[in-house]
């Protein structure tokens, strides 16, 4: 019998990625990456605007032409045919609400919006919304609380509604001149299949559920009474967007002829309806019962799914327990942390001054440190805290530096600094009777960066899984096109066959784990003294508790 093939679309924030699996066995047959020209590593931003992070929708298509093509041409070159490709899926970064026509056209495709960045895709990471989502969240408290507890208690400037509320307060223009907003994740299928109409584009329930307030608990998206109280305009813009929304079990619509024409792919491959990044990474890397997997990347999402009856009661912290999010049938958690790798991007790029190839000299130096041996301890928060606090305003924060400081010592407090974030978020997890059996990691860094694991596994308390793909995205978007072509109704068996394995693993090791325990505490200190409104407690004894511990590491 003829192999089957499935082709999955990663749009990471730098670049997009196409893979081609074996629909059968998982295995991956051709990778190509092709990254967005515009702006700084595919983001545009305005010095005026810190806060402002926006992509070009035209970028996505160009580089999905290019990475599409690539991959085809390498399942050629492998001895098969492009007719052997089945189905198709995608994932994308979220939210990232795009502006468009009723015809799917982005506004910033028109000339007279060109050199407007408000009429572009506004990325995942763009924080400009701070005081909307301020707003939503003291609204809903006071009026709709049952739609705060679905996102972790507090809405964020990172989501759906709080970009589009902010757009209409600063350009009305781009507004009016938008018949609707779609997420990424959703337009990049509708495009691919050719949809007409915005009104035909199936929206999916990963985006939907997480970002934009989206539960058939109260029939889909918020009501419009509630929205009014933000805004006449939200309360309109509410018809003009969706009543349901999709998992990837169903198919946004088949390949159409351009664009089958562009990949040198036939007509009609089914193209299944999109999700997020981070729950498609998820997918790829073998989410399952007990396994916590983390999308470790600019940012870090952690993504865990659980049957109904095994399923968590809502509880704040979290950016959302959504049905249907990652495995269809089962209940989705994600949680997450807003820097990671842009944090020591941040460090190396813009602070030093040095090109990525710096981040190589750095870990090396920083390995030969043992732990606490800088005397540094840091906060997370340069781009506020997703989770546990959900509080864009946080800013972050280095303590212990002295005049002989260096740069690779610091290098290691961010990265340790991450890493008890992200051990925060386990706690607040397992605090709850959730049960961690496996933490996974997958994303980029863990591939280029060994410490960057092991200190992840030293703070953690947990080994820690690293998957052997690095595109382990794009081939959980790739296991969508499986999924939505031949009609699986229950995908959990499927994901677990077709996922990528993990066979590298960082053990804790006993002597770091202690240290780190040691400097846990200082950070936690820190962390309810900064980040929690009526949190009282002396800092006095937290800069002679570091030295403490440098000390003893000589």
């Amino acid at each position: 019998m003829e192999k089957q093939f499935a082709l999955g679309f990663d749009f990471g924030t730098a670049s997009v990625r196409a893979c081609i699996i074996d629909a059968d066995t998982g295995e991956t047959i051709a990778t190509a990456v092709s990254p967005y020209k515009s702006g700084e590593n595919g983001t545009l931003y305005d010095p005026q605007q810190p806060l402002l992070a926006r992509q070009s929708p035209l970028d996505y298509l160009e580089s999905m032409e290019i990475a599409g093509a690539q991959a085809v041409d390498l399942l050629q070159q492998a001895g098969y045919r492009p007719h052997q490709v089945i189905g198709i899926g995608v994932d994308a970064t979220a939210s990232t609400p795009i502006p468009v026509l009723e015809n799917l056209q982005p506004l910033a495709s028109l000339p007279q919006f060109a050199d407007n960045l408000n009429a572009y895709a506004w990325l995942w990471k763009d924080h400009t919304a701070i005081e909307e989502a301020l707003q939503i969240t003291q609204i809903a408290a006071e009026h709709r609380p049952n739609y705060l507890a679905k996102c972790g208690g507090s809405y964020s400037s990172e989501w759906f509604w709080s970009k589009i509320w902010h757009c209409l307060k600063v350009d009305a223009k781009v507004f009016h001149a938008a018949y609707t907003w779609v997420e990424q994740s959703d337009f990049i299928p509708g495009i691919l299949a050719g949809i007409s109409h915005v009104n035909q584009l199936k929206r999916n329930v990963c985006a939907a559920g997480h970002k934009a307030m989206y539960a058939p608990d109260w029939n889909g998206l918020p009501d419009k009474e509630f929205l009014s109280m933000l805004s006449p305009e939200l309360a309109a813009l509410r018809d003009r967007l969706y009543e349901t929304a999709y998992d990837y079990r169903h198919a946004v619509g088949s390949l159409c002829h351009q664009w089958a024409k562009k990949l040198s792919l036939p007509e009609g491959i089914p193209v299944a309806v999109g999700a997020i990044d981070a729950h498609v990474g998820a997918i790829g890397a073998g989410v399952g019962k007990g396994k916590l997997v983390k999308i470790i990347g600019t940012s870090t999402c952690d993504i865990m799914a659980f049957s109904p009856a095994e399923a968590p009661n809502d509880f704040s912290g979290v950016a959302g327990i959504v049905r249907d999010s990652v495995i269809p049938g089962q209940i989705g958690l994600e949680a997450g942390q807003a820097a990671v790798g842009d944090l020591l991007n941040w460090w190396v790029r813009q602070t030093l001054n040095k090109d990525s190839t710096y981040h190589v000299q750095l870990t090396q130096k920083a390995a030969a440190l043992k732990p606490g041996q800088s005397g540094l301890i840091a906060l997370d928060w340069n781009n506020g805290n997703r989770n546990i606090l959900a509080d864009q305003r946080l800013t972050g924060l280095l303590i212990g530096q002295t005049l002989a400081t260096s740069d690779y010592e610091i290098y290691r407090a961010l990265i340790e600094a991450t890493a008890f974030g992200a051990r925060k978020i386990t706690e607040l997890i397992a605090s709850q009777g959730i049960e961690i059996n496996q933490i996974i990691a997958t994303g980029g860094i863990g591939h280029k960066n060994e410490l960057f694991m092991q200190i992840y596994a030293d703070v953690l308390g947990y080994p820690v899984y690293l998957v052997d793909n690095p595109h382990t995205v794009a081939v959980g978007a790739a296991i969508m096109g499986v999924v939505a072509a031949r009609n699986i109704a229950n995908p959990a068996e499927v994901i677990e066959k077709l996922a990528v394995k993990a066979s590298k693993v960082y053990k804790p090791q006993p002597e770091a784990q202690a240290v780190y325990t040691r400097l846990y505490q200082l950070y936690s200190q820190l962390h309810d003294a900064f980040g929690r409104q009526g949190h009282v407690a002396s800092l006095y004894q937290v800069m002679k508790e570091l030295l403490k511990i440098k000390e003893s590491t000589t």
